[in-house]
């Protein structure tokens, strides 16, 4: 019987937003590297909002999603202030969804679930280890070209908390689509070059 494939998962994203911008949210970041549960970011590299990701087994690029060399794991993760505890998801728009979770699958990365908001919206998920990859193609996305990252969603232990530290830079908290959830969403105002959203611990 041969040895069972292991599951892809994400190790690192890399982003380009400066550590100072980031431990200004109440995280703790060493040596420009930010551990979040199973997941590292790495902080202060070129380019804009979030530059790529390594996943366990992918060496190449995915339809414009630009691989990181040598994934890793964290070696040790910092408690953070602001009570961050883990990544949930990591969002990917792209204006040809067919294409993009070909591409994929191609991979070995194929969509586990897909579904349609009442408003158009398409949407596909998958879960790599630590976090979840969340694909959207919107109607109004129709621009030709390659897939890009849009933004992640950390979880907190307590929202609420960091809505108060936060303050004016954190938007307002409403529930979310995951049954018993809360979410909110960081404003422009914090000065991150990604969207970021907290979302309440899974029950």
């Amino acid at each position: 019987m041969g040895a069972v494939a292991a599951r892809p998962e994400l190790r690192r994203l890399g982003l380009a937003d400066p550590a100072g911008r980031w431990e200004a949210l109440g995280f703790a970041v060493h040596a420009d590297i930010m551990c979040l549960g199973g997941a590292s970011l790495q902080l202060g590299l070129p380019g804009d909002g979030i530059v790529g990701w390594a996943v366990s087994g992918l060496i190449g690029d995915i339809d414009g999603l630009p691989s990181l060399l040598s994934p890793h794991r964290p070696a040790g993760a910092l408690p953070h202030p602001n009570g961050a505890i883990g990544l949930d998801h990591v969002v990917v728009i792209t204006p040809d969804f067919d294409r993009t979770a070909a591409a994929l699958e191609q991979e070995g990365l194929a969509l586990r679930r897909t579904r349609e908001t009442p408003g158009g919206i398409r949407q596909g998920f998958r879960r790599l280890g630590p976090a979840i990859l969340e694909l959207v193609q919107a109607p109004a996305q129709t621009e030709p070209g390659p897939a890009r990252f849009w933004g992640l969603v950390v979880i907190v232990e307590d929202l609420q908390a960091l809505a108060e530290r936060l303050g004016e830079r954190l938007g307002p908290i409403h529930p979310a689509v995951q049954p018993g959830r809360r979410i909110a969403t960081l404003r422009a105002s914090a000065g991150l070059g990604q969207a970021v959203a907290f979302m309440d611990p899974a029950s």
